[in-house]
């Protein structure tokens, strides 16, 4: 009986001690959890502190900018905003890089498409293949060698100043990357599909436009997002090409505020705040897609 008993209480302590070795690591694991995510919204905020400090100074005049040690404004005013709206071209400025990244976009993703499209099916070719080299060549090359050149170029043919001198530059850049992530996503469709489309009577082009790239809508997504972005942010090649206020794009617009003995930092930190509205508009309905895109193309079928 004592025997029965004693085994009886052994099996109850062993119990006891593997709940509370349960507990003791739901603890650890709970603990571990916080710990991280403690860890993670400390980097956020530090890496995130140059966005905070725009969009603050966007609020604040220059004088308060200049003289305040905190971020955090004393007097909260939008005359920042109301100086954009009603004595500078910022709204011009604006129009000009939409149609910029737009058009650029569209023209990139439209010949990137078909280019992938090609190196996907056709690359036993000789001359897909080479042009798949090419295009390796071509990414290595620093477009900065190719400015002047192409400077003289527009000059000649009346580009400089219109838009289509750096939409036709922002397509070249664009055209390596975004055909390469194309054909990683071309690769992973069946060809099977394709191949039951021209049975039922489609050509090549049909079954592109409504087989392929609707089935790779993430990848598609993807790129327009990294083209859309380099041709709205980028600078150099804006500020070399469009001189005329009337052309300019926001990147170059904004270095206006910017003079040779003062600037004014209320300004240029409300353009700035402006000028990244859309593109976290953008990336705020489009981000899983982005990541989607970019998983699917690493990865070839």
């Amino acid at each position: 009986m004592q025997q029965a008993l004693g085994q009886a209480q052994a099996k109850t302590g062993e119990r006891t001690r593997t709940k509370e070795a349960a507990r003791a690591a739901q603890r650890n694991t709970t603990i571990k959890k916080w710990s991280l995510t403690l860890l993670m919204l400390v980097l956020v905020l530090i890496l995130d502190y140059p966005v905070f400090t725009i969009f603050f100074n966007a609020f604040r005049s220059t004088a308060e900018i200049l003289a305040s040690t905190s971020i955090i404004p004393q007097q909260w005013t939008l005359a920042n905003f109301v100086y954009l709206n009603d004595r500078t071209n910022f709204w011009g400025f604006f129009v000009s890089s939409m149609v910029v990244a737009v058009l650029g976009t569209l023209i990139s993703i439209l010949c990137a498409a078909t280019a992938g499209y090609t190196l996907s099916r056709f690359h036993s070719l000789r001359f897909v293949s080479g042009y798949s080299r090419a295009l390796m060549l071509v990414q290595m090359f620093p477009i900065i060698l190719a400015l002047i050149p192409l400077f003289i170029i527009f000059h000649t043919a009346g580009l400089v100043n219109t838009y289509w001198s750096v939409i036709l530059v922002y397509v070249v850049l664009n055209l390596p990357f975004a055909t390469w992530m194309f054909e990683g996503f071309f690769d992973a469709i069946p060809r099977e599909l394709e191949e039951a489309a021209y049975v039922d009577g489609s050509s090549r082009f049909g079954t592109l436009v409504r087989i392929v790239l609707p089935l790779s809508g993430p990848g598609t997504a993807a790129v327009t997002i990294f083209t859309f972005l380099l041709c709205y942010n980028e600078y150099l090649i804006a500020n070399i090409f469009l001189r005329d206020p009337d052309t300019m794009t926001i990147p170059v617009g904004i270095q206006m505020f910017m003079q040779q003995y003062s600037t004014d930092w209320g300004s240029l930190m409300a353009a700035a705040c402006l000028a990244s509205v859309p593109t976290i508009i953008f990336f705020l309905f489009v981000q899983k897609y982005m990541i989607q895109g970019v998983v699917a193309g690493a990865v070839k079928g």
